[in-house]
């Protein structure tokens, strides 16, 4: 048995959904291959993850439908983050001071993500979902890509997108090489209610020997980030909910007085991945699968998201010139874009991480001075606010590069329908490519 697709996607995790619905208006077949059950992509378990959503992320998930979908009371805006290091009372302090801006940026839990787009990717019909189904192998030739599934059918594609974590069988399995960066570190997730207002800041405490991060939620309640060496990991992850609290209150020395765990802990290894390459012949990498990054900056959803955005208007562009949604140059164009757009940010991040985990003392005489230099510089202070939040904020206006997504269609359209999909498409209220360029 073998069917075929204009564009199969491997993975029904945010990233592989987003691209669908980026899809979903175009005159295109699409499946999606996931391992686990409808039931499952329906109502996602909570694991514990908050994701720091930029205003370009919001505007993109507003113009596919999705953010519309999210409960109002998991929408949480962080209006100012303040960074410590060590014992030091001393902050690096970012404010929304700009009046374009409503909050640096939203704090969203990640199961209502995925069930936000998955609920408004399943109403179009020409997106089909291939749930608790495993690629067993896949190739791609001139003419096609092939994918054969653990059930036997075999699948061909113009376009083949993984989209399968930051451990990709499928980039492995096309000989795309990728450079992982183990940490030796795990993060202890969780939410936790506190005594005091967080005013909607976020804290980054960069303790000797542990890292903890106050993200804020709505009401007295934030999620709790702990990072350790992994050999510790284990012994957080199994304390009692009352030496935790304690542990939690004592390390950010009363800042939100008495702390009450909600809920599970839950655990990750903290592993970075950025591929070498981004694309093969017919295939192309999208969300972890292209870049996994270290949670310290709150890039790597973000990235996720750009990725599909980017590879989603270069085809709906090949459509409306008549021309492949799989050549060369098109999925070079997009590697190029986004090698552009992740390197800086991947290895910047990477840096970042190694200056405030490393203990030596001349380390710790540097993390003093870099928040310093940090805070008392107005124009680098500003560029990081505006890598926080992701917003070009010229003297044009901070929206304007998201508008008008689409350029004027060209004449001599294979039809209206395509001319009609197009104009109405999620794709015509944003330019990501623009942004990238100015950014």
């Amino acid at each position: 048995m073998q069917e075929h697709y204009d564009v199969v996607i491997i993975g029904a995790g945010p990233a592989g959904l987003s691209f669908a619905r980026s899809l979903a208006d175009l005159p295109l077949n699409v499946a999606i291959i996931e391992r686990s059950s409808r039931a499952t992509l329906a109502n996602p378990p909570e694991d514990g993850r908050e994701i720091a959503l930029t205003h370009q992320s919001v505007e993109i998930m507003k113009a596919c439908g999705a953010w519309q979908r999210l409960p109002a009371k998991d929408i949480s805006p962080i209006e100012a983050a303040k960074v410590f290091d060590g014992e030091s009372s001393y902050s690096l302090n970012f404010d929304n001071t700009t009046e374009a801006l409503s909050a640096l940026g939203y704090l969203v839990p990640n199961h209502q993500i995925r069930k936000a787009y998955y609920e408004e990717l399943i109403s179009h019909p020409q997106i089909e979902v291939l749930t608790e189904t495993v690629v067993e192998t896949i190739t791609s030739d001139d003419n096609s890509g092939q994918i054969t599934l653990n059930n036997g059918t075999r699948l061909t594609a113009e376009l083949i997108i993984a989209a399968d974590t930051r451990f990709s069988e499928m980039r492995r399995q096309m000989g795309l090489s990728a450079s992982l960066k183990d940490f030796s570190r795990s993060a202890i997730v969780c939410r936790m209610a506190h005594e005091k207002p967080h005013n909607q800041t976020a804290f980054e405490c960069f303790h000797y020997g542990r890292t903890t991060a106050i993200l804020p939620m709505n009401g007295n309640r934030s999620s709790i980030v702990v990072t350790v060496n992994s050999r510790e990991a284990q012994h957080y992850a199994e304390m009692s909910d009352t030496a935790f609290n304690q542990n939690i209150e004592q390390k950010l020395g009363g800042l939100l007085g008495e702390m009450t765990l909600l809920g599970k802990r839950h655990t990750y290894p903290l592993v970075a991945v950025h591929a070498h390459q981004f694309i093969g012949r017919r295939f192309a990498l999208i969300g972890d699968a292209a870049v996994g990054m270290h949670p310290v900056t709150a890039h790597g959803f973000n990235l996720g998201l750009k990725g599909q955005a980017t590879l989603a208007k270069l085809i709906a562009h090949a459509i409306a010139d008549g021309e492949a949604i799989a050549s060369e140059t098109l999925l070079k164009q997009y590697e190029s874009e986004m090698m552009t757009t992740t390197r800086i940010l991947y290895h910047g991040t990477n840096v970042v991480v190694g200056l405030f985990t490393n203990e030596t003392l001349a380390a710790k005489v540097a993390r003093k001075a870099t928040l310093r230099l940090a805070n008392n510089i107005t124009p680098l202070k500003q560029l990081i606010t505006q890598s926080l939040t992701e917003k070009a904020l010229d003297k044009a206006g901070p929206l304007h590069t998201l508008k008008n997504y689409l350029p004027p269609l060209p004449v001599g359209l294979p039809s209206d329908t395509l001319k009609l999909r197009l104009e109405n498409s999620p794709l015509a209220k944003y330019n990501p490519t623009r942004f990238f360029r100015s950014y």
